[in-house]
């Protein structure tokens, strides 16, 4: 019985796994329709969309996937999505900021404010926390694309204006204008990252106690699950101890 639990578990676990991928897939599509939509079809005429392209290619999605998703732009019947930015706090005063690519602005900012309101939160107006972050661009390379001092003098030299080097590889951090220059120019240097797109970067993050800490990390799955969900940002600082048990 113990094997057939096991094998049910494990069973369980990656029918989750693939519902997942399929859900991120969706969102990668949808973002990479929009950009391409939004401007030319082409990604090296149209940088938002080769970095959705380089987001999609970073998860393993299908060259197939990508290409119906550009044709589907150039379709006279593909929907028309609406980017809006939801802001709000969760538990213990935590900022956070929700960016989404929706069909129904009432559908999804019904469903934004139930999930605030259900964890014990507060949808607030645009702008109540954007504030406490910082608008700026991110690009990312694995750790085997250069050595840490010359992705350090190549970013330098491009016009970044951070580099941090760790175990998961390089981040280097650009204004919003400059984001497309840089990327470029690593890109010529070092190949194509992993990453390059506008994020949000809390300024200073909240320390939380567990209690709140897993109220907030249910509320930010419950809204990266929603399809019209694009990104969640968060101030939130949880303890290691928390994250070891979520991640066991």
């Amino acid at each position: 019985m113990a094997g057939h639990s096991q094998f049910k578990n494990i069973m369980h676990r990656k029918g989750r796994q693939d519902a997942m991928r399929s859900k991120l897939f969706s969102k990668l599509a949808r973002e990479i329709t929009v950009a391409a939509k939004m401007g030319l079809p082409d990604p090296n005429m149209n940088a938002r969309l080769r970095a959705a392209i380089q987001a999609a290619r970073a998860e393993n999605m299908p060259k197939d996937n990508v290409d119906r998703a550009i044709k589907k732009a150039m379709g006279s019947d593909s929907e028309d999505y609406d980017e809006i930015r939801y802001e709000g706090y969760a538990p213990g005063g935590v900022a956070v900021i929700i960016e989404a690519l929706t069909d129904n602005r009432n559908r999804t900012g019904g469903e934004v404010r139930s999930a605030f309101t259900k964890a014990g939160g507060s949808l607030a107006e645009t702008g109540a926390v954007s504030f406490m972050f910082d608008h700026v661009g991110v690009v990312e390379f694995n750790a085997e694309a250069a050595s840490e001092d010359a992705m350090m003098e190549a970013a330098i030299e491009a016009g970044a204006d951070d580099v941090s080097t760790g175990e998961n590889g390089h981040e280097i951090v650009t204004s919003m204008e400059s984001l497309r220059d840089v990327a470029k120019a690593l890109e010529e240097k070092f190949g194509e990252p992993r990453k390059a797109s506008l994020v949000w970067r809390a300024q200073n993050s909240i320390a939380v106690d567990d209690e709140a800490g897993e109220k907030i990390l249910k509320l930010l799955d419950t809204l990266e699950e929603n399809d019209d969900v694009q990104n969640v940002y968060s101030n939130a600082e949880f303890s290691d101890a928390l994250m070891a048990k979520i991640a066991g």
